[in-house]
């Protein structure tokens, strides 16, 4: 088996026939550069690895890289040293199945994109002499010195690549976020039949989805796009929330018969609000009952409706929730620690004046998100209501602000660290406070 250890005769064109490049010049100029190095083989050969597909390289060349790499020693990666390769041919055709056609095919493109450099023997031939200590006296044929020479660009441009990755990501989970929303809210106002521009909205909308990437694409592309998406989300949500004002105008107008004055004066004066909102104050009180409904709730029979029953639990909840901590979980701070969700909790649900609401409303946004029924419905039969509410709040503002990639699977995981006592929800809620007060 022919090693790097003597002299070995084989065709290898001299530099005088061989047809020089650009990239020749180039590998040999990262050759020399590589011999005043002192990288070790597994870093450099890790390196180029990493950033081969980016620079060019295909899976046989990589291969070939790899068969030259082994015939190396150690010592022939320290500084002032190169290694070289002198293997035959035909033992580079049997490691790696190539044809000599496809060898040398593969060998030149290594040295065209400057990974590896030729150095040529006067007399065509490839060989090499170690002395006793195993190092090369002399040697001609493949040089890996450019690899050492390039050790550190490629690392670097595997963290540029890197970044560029999670960029990337990053930016595509939120223009899903942001074309669901879109599309959430133009099939809420088709079904409500709100008055506005749908149709031409929703083609707007369809042109959008057709610029979508079905491959790799740079950055500034998908920034670019998100920004379309963002800027046709808000003109959405804008003429959504006019239509549905108008339309609550038109349903609160008090009646000039004598059955509409009758239903005017029996209206909740709590639904006479026409801009929907949510009540968040400065001061995090928490949310909690007058007398008369505490004796109301008391007088509710077991078999009372589930509304009614979930709306006790959310509130005993709350109330169980500040004797545990010192303090209250209450429905303010939960809006202000999740702007994302409370935004979109505005415009669905309107006002919203105690858990009970919360509880519906957060059942309305779960299909925006991608969060099954199922996987909801486990929340709150392994949770309990109150603490899924919460729990579906933080997973919806974390999705929204691309904290989150899956959704469900963020819910499955809190239910998972709650099974093992390990799920403190008022930690999160309040450090997200902390963290925008920072």
């Amino acid at each position: 088996m022919p090693q790097n250890g003597g002299v070995m005769s084989n065709i290898n064109q001299p530099s005088g026939w061989r047809k020089a490049t650009a990239g020749l010049a180039v590998a040999e100029q990262h050759a020399q550069a590589g011999e005043r190095a002192a990288v070790p083989k597994t870093r450099a050969c890790v390196a180029v690895k990493r950033v081969g597909a980016h620079i060019g390289l295909k899976a046989g060349d990589v291969l070939l890289l790899d068969t030259l790499g082994a015939f190396t020693r150690a010592q022939d990666w320290e500084e002032g040293q190169r290694p070289i390769v002198w293997a035959s041919n035909s033992y580079l055709m049997e490691q790696t199945g190539f044809s000599l056609s496809a060898l040398k095919r593969h060998a030149r493109r290594l040295a065209e994109i400057g990974v590896i450099a030729f150095k040529d023997s006067p007399n065509g031939k490839r060989w090499g002499n170690r002395d006793a200590e195993g190092r090369i006296i002399e040697a001609y044929g493949f040089d890996l010195s450019p690899l050492s020479a390039r050790a550190e660009e490629f690392e670097q441009l595997h963290a540029e690549l890197q970044a560029e990755r999670e960029l990337c990501q990053r930016l595509k989970r939120q223009i899903t976020v942001a074309r669901r929303m879109i599309r959430a809210r133009i099939e809420a106002a088709l079904s409500g039949a709100l008055r506005g521009p749908w149709t031409q909205l929703s083609s707007l909308f369809e042109d959008l989805l057709d610029r979508l990437p079905r491959r790799n694409t740079a950055s500034e592309t998908l920034a670019r796009l998100l920004e379309w998406f963002r800027e046709l989300q808000e003109r959405v949500d804008a003429t959504y929330l006019k239509a549905a004002r108008a339309d609550e105008v038109v349903e609160n107008t008090p009646a000039t018969t004598e059955q509409g004055l009758q239903k005017t004066q029996e209206m909740d004066p709590r639904e006479v609000i026409s801009d929907p909102h949510i009540l968040i104050t400065n001061q995090l009180n928490p949310v909690t009952c007058n007398s008369s409904e505490k004796e109301e709730a008391a007088s509710v029979v077991p078999n009372a409706p589930p509304e009614e029953r979930v709306d006790r639990e959310l509130e005993d909840w709350v109330a169980e929730t500040r004797k545990k901590r010192g303090a209250a979980l209450d429905l303010p701070t939960v809006m202000q620690a999740c702007p994302e969700f409370a935004s979109w909790a505005r415009n669905m649900g309107g006002y919203l004046k105690d858990w009970g609401d919360l509880h519906r409303v957060v059942g309305q946004l779960r299909p925006m998100i991608g969060v099954s029924e199922h996987a909801w419905n486990l929340a709150q039969d392994r949770l309990g209501p109150q603490i899924a509410t919460a729990a579906l709040v933080l997973t919806f503002d974390k999705h929204c602000a691309g904290e989150v990639a899956s959704p469900g699977g963020y819910l499955r995981g809190m239910v998972e660290k709650a099974g093992a006592g390990e799920l403190h929800l008022e930690r999160s809620f309040y450090g997200r406070l902390s963290g925008q007060a920072a």
